[in-house]
Parts: structure tokens; sequence; C-alpha cells
């Protein structure tokens, strides 16, 4: 069983179990393939033996792991690498805000002192009294990331879906900061969520890209497409015909913008890009002021390497297409001597696109403190997506971090047969400890930024992942492990340093102790009303499968109706979420079975509401459900409530539906009303439908403590 040694050693499972008290064991192959991407021959038997011995006889030298954790308010535990160094070891320990610390061990253990490190990732050395050495990142974070000092409620949106009267054919971040300032004002929200706002991969000449925001080019800085292109300070100063050239965008932006709202047509990120981008071209060339130079050349001081890499990509994107596998060959290194010298000869492309990403968080601060000053709690939540599209910048950028030939997915499980296969590369968990996780605490100071909290899709995936090897079915993976404290020692540190809240998506399977964990270290969880059922009973065994009684829900939660992948409230109550996938093919079992099962989950819930006295006007009115459904939510002792925005106005149409591509529109829809009129921000913030809905953030229990002033000729509620 050298095999199965060989790879628990380096996290890779054997097996796994997709339902409790059920076991699969993964494929060799599957086990083989995983082992290979991080550079280990188990090809053969005799590879697995040698691999196994090469293994054990590193492990058994090894002082310390690459990267150690420690958690600034608790005792040091006894499992700690640091409590085995031998009696007599000389240790170093360079702080990462300056200072050296060093002692010698005396009993095995380190001294009080030492344990109550400042939060950081510092820099550890140790040198045994025989003279063997060895290095280490030690990860210093406060155990739990901060929680809601108190109930609040908040708008969950897909920004791109959002216009208003002002966009261009998509929702921006002015739409945004308007959204907040409105929001936070008028309805008492305490925050914003939006969906990721991650660079895009540049759709190919003659095609169209891949809208989803879920598989993006780059997680580390944000889309320019999201740019109000009239609040660039340079705007104002375009003369002569570089202002006509912009104004006459302008026209076709609000041409494109009418044939969203009016004309029923989707939106179309390419076409928005293409604008916007010809206006950024000619707003580069407008001279920026001594502050604003300064204000730039600051923030490429402090981005980087990492902002010199992506804005060296989006130009060779330019003249080889957008991906680098098909770029000549020495160009697919980031460091080669052909790329410096491409990077050398493209330096005002790289500026361009250097600039443009500065741009682009200039106007997410101006969203951020538009929330703050509207009052809000938090702000704006920002998603993470899972991971990044293979051709794009990041894996361009850190090839050396990513699993080669190798995607990320999901097992098969009672909901798919046939597993998923994400298509976005997976990082190593080896490099990341030897880099003390620097591209992943890169990552996150960079989302954090201009953020009250952060949103991470699949939180799952710190713990670990479903690998599937290339050319394989996603049946044919297997799971391997991360270092789950230092994951979570990086995220709690960058969030404390942040001030921000962290919440994890954790809908669907979930691995037995995910959750207490997470908690444990102040990670709140995501309650979709329609799931939570009572699964398990008191005493551990199995729970009646009803609804959840309000006050069993976890307190360390966002709890929401829906998501931004399942059904509007909406269209579950009317059934029109079985409809839609029977018309797109989509079903396995009879309409008529779906639609009688569909009924009586509604059922269920509409009742245990209306015996709650949620529903004063009994079941039959839809406006009266979804407010009770809301009603319900605030009930529970969840910390956060978030409202999806297009329920307020009776939108039908999910923004994504999974399992689809070109079957459906997904991530190309506008908000819209209950006979599928697209709705306008201003529309939006007039809705009578909208602000009865809120009106239960006011009048129900739980409500925010916080008094609400209304402004001068705000809508009646």
């Amino acid at each position: 069983m050298a095999l199965a040694r060989l790879a628990a050693s380096y996290g890779v499972a054997t097996s796994y179990s997709p339902s409790p008290g059920r076991t699969v064991p993964a494929a060799d192959a599957a086990v083989i393939a995983a082992l290979a991407a991080l550079d280990v021959d188990a090809s053969t038997p005799e590879a697995a033996e040698a691999a196994l011995a090469a293994r054990e006889a590193e492990l058994s030298a090894r002082l310390l792991p690459p990267t150690v954790v420690a958690w600034t308010d608790d005792p040091l535990p006894p499992s700690s690498p640091l409590a085995g160094l031998p009696r007599g070891t000389r240790v170093r320990l360079e702080l990462e805000g300056g200072g050296v610390e060093e002692w010698k061990v005396a009993d095995g253990q380190l001294p009080l002192g030492v344990r109550q490190l400042p939060p950081g990732v510092h820099q550890l050395r140790v040198r045994t009294p025989d003279g063997r050495e060895a290095r280490a990142h030690l990860i210093a974070a406060p155990r739990r990331a901060r929680t809601p000092a108190r109930r609040t409620h908040g708008l969950l949106v897909q920004l791109y879906s959002l216009l208003s009267r002002r966009s261009w054919g998509m929702g921006d971040l002015g739409d945004l900061a308007e959204l907040a300032a409105w929001s936070g004002r008028d309805l008492n929200a305490g925050f914003l969520q939006v969906n990721p706002l991650h660079a895009a991969v540049p759709s190919p000449p003659g095609g169209h890209g891949d809208p989803s925001p879920y598989r993006p080019s780059s997680r580390r800085f944000p889309d320019p497409v999201h740019l109000r292109i009239e609040a660039v300070p340079e705007f104002a100063y375009l003369r002569g015909e570089a202002r006509d050239r912009v104004e006459a965008l302008c026209r076709k932006a609000g041409r494109l913008r009418e044939s969203v709202l009016g004309k029923g047509e989707l939106i179309d990120r390419d076409a928005v890009w293409a604008l916007k981008r010809e206006a950024l071209e000619l707003l580069h060339e407008v001279p920026v002021g001594p502050g604003r130079r300064a204000a730039y050349h600051a923030f490429l001081a402090e981005q980087g390497t990492a902002l010199e890499d992506h804005a060296t990509w989006s130009a060779l994107a330019e003249v080889h297409g957008p991906d680098w596998h098909s770029w000549p060959a020495p160009l697919r290194d980031p460091a080669s001597p052909e790329t410096a010298r491409a990077r050398r000869e493209s330096m005002d492309r790289v500026d361009f696109h250097s600039r443009i990403a500065w741009l682009t968080d200039t106007q997410l601060a101006a969203a951020q403190r538009s929330a703050s000053e509207a009052g809000m709690d938090i702000g704006l939540v920002h998603d993470l997506a899972v991971g990044v599209h293979p051709g794009g910048a990041d894996a361009w950028a850190q090839q050396r971090h990513f699993a080669p030939r190798t995607t990320v997915g999901a097992p098969p499980d009672a909901f798919n047969a046939r597993g998923q296969d994400w298509g976005l590369p997976p990082w190593r968990p080896d490099r990341l400890a030897e880099s003390g996780y620097a591209p992943y605490r890169a990552l996150l100071r960079g989302l954090l930024r201009h953020a009250g909290a952060l949103r991470i899709d699949h939180v799952m995936g710190l713990f670990r992942l479903w690998w599937v090897p290339e050319g394989h079915d996603p049946t044919e993976g297997t799971y391997v492990h991360y270092d789950a404290d230092a994951m979570l020692a990086v995220l709690v540190l960058e969030a404390a340093r942040a001030d921000a809240l962290v919440i994890g998506e954790d809908l669907g399977t979930v691995e037995p102790g995910v959750r207490e964990r997470l908690r444990e270290h102040g990670v709140l969880g995501t309650s979709v009303l329609w799931f939570e059922r009572d699964w398990e009973g008191a005493d551990g065994g199995a729970g009646t499968g009803r609804p959840l009684p309000a006050d069993e829900w976890r307190e360390d939660c966002v709890a929401t109706a829906t998501t931004h992948d399942l059904p509007s409230t909406a269209a579950r109550l009317t059934g029109e979420h079985v409809r839609l996938r029977h018309d797109l093919g989509l079903l396995t079992r009879p309409l008529a079975q779906e639609r009688a099962e569909a009924a009586a989950d509604v059922h269920e819930w509409l009742s245990l509401l209306s015996r709650r006295g949620l529903l004063p006007g009994g079941i039959g009115c839809e406006e009266d459900e979804i407010r009770a459904v809301h009603r319900f939510l605030l009930s529970t002792p969840a910390r956060m409530v978030g409202v999806w925005l297009p329920d307020a106005v009776g939108d039908r149409r999910p923004q994504n539906l999974p399992g689809t591509w070109d079957q459906y529109p997904n991530w190309r829809l506008p908000i819209a009303d209950a006979s599928g009129r697209p709705v306008t921000l201003e529309d939006l913030a007039a809705s009578p439908r909208l602000h009865a809905l809120m009106a239960v953030f006011r009048e129900g229990p739980g409500r925010s403590e916080r008094p609400r002033t209304a402004p001068p000729g705000a809508h009646p509620v």
C-alpha cells in the first residue's frame, strides 16, 4: 500500500464520502495524477515505493514545516511544530514589522512571552545543538475574525444586472455607489453584497468572452468594465476632437443601454467594454495633475510586481490572444528575458492597463466610502471566486503555484451523478506553504482594500478541493487537502488588518467538522431558507426533514431566501423554476412529479409561516408570501439577513442556471419585475413593491436599532 501512504503524506485522498455512512474509493489513476501534479512520480509500484522512501526520509529529517501557525490570543498547543523543538535549540524570530527576538529552548516549549506575538507573517530560524538548521514562515493571527456587532440587514445584487439611466449597458461602480447611498439612508441597510468584480478574460478576436464573474482572468485586480467613465476626473478636461469622440461613445452607450432596458436585449459585456475601452484610451492621453500623478505612482509602488505582471499579461494578450498557452513559447514564462523585453517594448500598453486598474480601484474606494457615509455598519461585501481561468493573467503570472494539467470540480453526488468540472486550475498546497501563502495573502489584501466584508465562494475549498486530471471525467478525480489552519490563519489575519467580516458560502455537501472549524474562527456561514430543514435530530440521529424552526437556525450566518445560483423567491413560490428547467430539457424526472414535489416543499414552508402568524392575509398572495419569508428570516438568530434585490420587484428569472451554457442567458440578464420588464436603479428606488418588502425590516423582529432618518421627498412606505 505504498501508494496510499505516499498519497496521505501529500494530503491526497484515496477515498471520499458522498453521504454519511458511504465511502467511495478514488481510482488509483486519479491519485497518481494528483501526485504527478505535485511533482511526485507514482506511475509504477516501484516509483511509488521510491517516492515514499524519499518522502518519509524528508519528513523525518525536517525540523519545521515551511509554514507554522500560531494564534496570538491562545497558548501554544503541544501539537505545534514549535513545541517539539529539541532542548537547547536556538530560535531567531524576525518580526514582520521590524525587530528581532532570540532565545534558547529550555524545556521543549516556547516561553509565554514569545507566544504573545504581534499579528503578522514573521520569519523563523532555528538551529539545534547538533547543528541542524531550518527556516519557516510563522503566521501569527487572531483566532477569530470579528463578527457583526449587532443584527443587520442588507441587499444582494449582481452588479452588472443593475442598470441605471447613466450606466453604459450594464451596472457599474457609479451605480454601486448610488445604490449604497440610497439603500443605506432610505432602507437602513447595513451591507451591500455584490458578485465577484474580478478582471475578466478579454474576448478573443471575433468571438465572445465568458460572461461568468466566477471564471476570471485575475482575482487580484478588479475589472475596468465596471468603471463609470464620466466619473474619471480627466473626463472633464477632454477637449476638441477627443471630446467629440467620447461624447459620440456616450451616445452609443445610451443606445446600448436602451436596447437592454427597452428592447429586451441581453447585457453584452463585450460591447460595453469595447465602448469603454475606446473612451479610456482617449482619457489616457489627458495629462493628470501632480496630485493625481503622485497617487497613481503610489498605487504602482504599493501593488508592485503583481500589478506589473497583470498589466503585462493584458498587453501581451492584445497581441497574442487571451490564452497564454497559445503564445510564443518564450512569452509563456513571465520571468523570461523575452517577456522582459516585450514588456519594455510595450510599456505604453502596460502603463495603460496599470492606469485603468488604478482608476477602478479609486472608484471601488468611492463606492465603499459612499456606503460608509450612508451609515452602513459593514458596507460593501465583495465576493471571492473559487479560482481563475487557466489561460488568464493569474494562471500565467503564478504558474509555480498552480497544479498543471488539473482542474477543480466536484465529485458525483445525489444531485449530479456525473460530477462537475469547473475548469479552474487549483493552487498547489505545497507551493503555497513554501511561500508563506504569499499569493493568497496578496489576493485577500487586494480584495479587502475597499470592503467591509468578504464572501468566499465554496469556502470548503480552504480545506480540500476535488482535483480532476486533464482529459478525464469529473468522476475520475480525488480530493486534495490544504493546510486548513494556515488557510484560516491567513484569512483571519488579513480580515483583522482590514477590520472586515468574513462570510463563507458553505451550501451543499460539507465535510464533517468544517462548519464547526469555520465558526471557531469567526467565519459566518450561509443559510438559505429552502435548504434549512431538520436533517439531524437532537440526539444526532435522523431528523424529521421538516422546515427548521426559526429558533434552531444558527446565529453565525447570513440568512437569505435565495442566491444567484437558485430560483428567485417568486419563481419558487409559483413553480416557474420547474417550468423553466422543463422547457430547457433539464429535468431528470417527469414534469408532474417535479411540480408536485416543488409545490409540496413550498406549501410546507408557507404553512409554517402561516402558523407563526407571519402571513396575516393567508396563503395565496405572492407579495405577502415573499414578505412573510423575510419576516421569518428576521425571526431567526442570524446576525445578517440578506435580501436578493430581484426579489424586491418580483423577478422570476435566475441570474445563473447551473448545468446550462448556451441554453440559458447566464450572467446577462438585467433585474426585471414580475412581468419581465427590466427595472432600473431609479425604478427600484420608487418601487412600492420594494418599499413594502423593506418595511418588514423596520416593523419585524430583530430589526436594526439604528434610527432611520427619511430624506426630503422620500418615497412613501
